[in-house]
């Protein structure tokens, strides 16, 4: 039905989630921002929320009102910048959003004023992520500011590792310090909120003791590492796969320049498969490229063009028009990963899983 298209298995996203409750004992709250690192907002966030998580966390307005459209009503927070144009419209429809500013506060209480509802907030504090927050000598001012405000709910508190998927600690514990003694001067003035969280994917797999009143569940939800040097435990999948097709197979003569500016000509009488895939669905301009035919991996050559790219086939004399090729996932035996492709992106599969472009349809099983 498509020239290539995604592969989303619910069934992982449910595995992953229920992995992690398990393992901590506490809420869940599940990362669904930038379409759910690519493998669809709505759908992800039902099939784990089947699972067993109670929040889902998101960075945009746009995300959190997408989740309230399709008629998902778990508690949302909304962790990035919110325009205070839509102050109000967060808090009609019970968004909880993060502050760090004393300035957010007029705005936000005359836009509950006007909804006619409290704002719920969550307070960021900056512990060494160096985003978002407030500086945490500066947090108990502000509670005091939230808490004299009758327009206001003061609901939670967190902040955010920078480096808990690293294997040396002493970065991770260094936050770790800082968030427990904002939490010290809370409980020194009785002012504790009821939700607080640090706990990433990372932290909730490797530090048992961060996970407090709810972890944030992220890149492990889709079965992807957290790093290279912080490995998911062998009971979760990954939820993604990409597939195309080869929409030609031929033999090329001996001295035939193959994709734009001819940066690959064939040295021998070479079979050459096209498939209709290129950068504009995502997959990258970049050499190293490789997919899955017949099971076997073939190099993608020549430059990747926008709607298609060409792989040599000789290690696959079998190969014909129409067979299925994988990009991201198994095809028999070999398995190209998302970390895989990294590796020759040169990124991260966080970025990878979002790359895959909208164009590309996905499909949910």
């Amino acid at each position: 039905m498509y020239s290539n298209w995604v592969t989303v298995d619910t069934s992982a996203i449910r595995n992953n989630v229920q992995y992690v409750l398990e393992h901590t004992q506490t809420q869940v709250m599940v990362i669904v921002k930038a379409n759910a690192y690519g493998h669809g907002t709505i759908p992800v966030a039902l099939a784990a929320i089947e699972a067993g998580a109670s929040w889902c966390g998101v960075a945009r307005f746009s995300e959190a009102l997408e989740l309230r459209r399709a008629n998902i009503n778990c508690p949302i927070l909304l962790m990035g910048f919110t325009p205070k144009e839509h102050f109000e419209d967060m808090i009609v429809n019970q968004v909880s959003m993060t502050i760090w500013d004393p300035d957010q506060i007029p705005w936000l209480s005359t836009s509950a004023e006007r909804a006619g509802q409290p704002a719920r907030i969550h307070i960021k504090v900056d512990t060494g992520m160096s985003r978002l927050g407030i500086q945490p000598e500066k947090v108990l001012d502000l509670v005091q500011l939230l808490n004299d405000n009758s327009y206001i709910q003061f609901e939670g508190i967190y902040s955010h590792f920078a480096r808990a998927d690293e294997a040396n600690p002493a970065a991770a514990d260094l936050q770790w310090d800082r968030f427990l003694g904002v939490l010290a001067d809370l409980d020194s003035e009785n002012v504790r909120p009821p939700i607080v969280h640090i706990a990433n994917s990372a932290s909730s797999l490797t530090r048992a003791e961060t996970s407090l009143s709810l972890v944030r569940f992220g890149i492990a939800m889709y079965g992807l590492h957290p790093s290279a040097e912080c490995h998911l435990p062998e009971e979760f999948r990954p939820a993604l796969s990409w597939t195309s097709i080869l929409s030609q197979v031929k033999t090329l003569p001996p001295g035939r320049g193959v994709s734009y500016g001819h940066e690959y000509v064939t040295k021998g009488y070479e079979r050459i498969g096209t498939i209709p895939v290129g950068y504009a669905d995502g997959f990258r301009r970049l050499p190293g490229n490789q997919v899955l035919v017949g099971g076997k991996r073939v190099p993608v050559i020549g430059r990747v063009t926008m709607d298609q790219i060409l792989v040599q086939l000789d290690k696959v004399p079998e190969s014909k028009t129409g067979d299925e090729v994988v990009l991201i996932g198994r095809q028999g035996d070999e398995v190209i990963s998302a970390e895989d492709v990294a590796r020759v992106w040169g990124t991260i599969n966080y970025e990878v899983a979002c790359a895959v472009g909208l164009r590309v349809p996905r499909i949910y099983k």
